[in-house]
């Protein structure tokens, strides 16, 4: 069973993920105790373990920090999604059926944000979206790193100014690579994630190296 620091360092992660603390921000303490109902005790041990993970960053006597990414993490991360999203996908030649309608259930919360215009929750939805294709490997190892991941990701999706014209066009990616799945081609879906990795991670590249370019 998973410590109370484990469970902590699970709901901060889900929070990450869930794009609700930027990059660079500042982690109260006193707030987050009080928000969650433990110990200053159990909190820091929590942040020790996303410190781990990179999510976090300690800095002496300044507190804990949301991480920042580089260009060198974006880089990084996407080789690590291609390890563990691709051979999900390919090789998910007899799914379970719920695992196909965890994949069909995140687009279809993707294409209902788009027409609230919630372009902030339409990221979220695509963040469920990669973790339920990684949940069609049927391993909780992978599960548990591609949290990991996508929580780090989501960090990277910060610095994109428009999020509406940025994860538009994947939403409508993500329902071609759900209805090749679905009718029983999930080869043909991994070529198209893919491509759909490679297209993204050019675009997330170039917005990093031109803001570090401006640092």
């Amino acid at each position: 069973m998973p410590t109370q620091a484990e469970r902590v360092a699970e709901l901060l992660r889900e929070s990450l993920i869930d794009g609700v603390y930027p990059p660079g921000r500042r982690l109260s303490e006193e707030r987050l105790c009080e928000e969650l109902g433990v110990s200053r005790n159990t909190l820091r041990e929590a942040f020790r373990l996303l410190v781990r993970e990179r999510l976090l960053v300690h800095q002496m006597h300044r507190g804990v920090f949301v991480g920042l990414p580089t260009s060198d993490d974006v880089r990084d991360l996407f080789k690590a999604r291609r390890t563990l999203e691709l051979p999900a996908l390919r090789d998910a030649t007899a799914p379970a059926e719920e695992a196909v309608r965890l994949v069909g259930a995140a687009v279809d919360e993707g294409e209902a944000a788009r027409e609230r215009e919630d372009w902030w929750r339409m990221g979220t939805a695509n963040m469920r979206f990669h973790q339920a294709v990684a949940g069609l490997s049927e391993s909780a190892r992978v599960n548990e790193f591609m949290s990991q991941v996508l929580a780090e990701t989501r960090l990277v999706f910060h610095v994109m100014d428009a999020p509406r014209e940025f994860h538009a066009p994947y939403l409508d990616w993500n329902r071609r690579i759900h209805t090749l799945l679905a009718s029983g081609d999930p080869r043909g879906a991994a070529e198209e994630l893919a491509t759909y990795l490679d297209t993204s991670e050019d675009q997330l590249v170039t917005a990093f190296t031109a803001m570090e370019e401006r640092a």
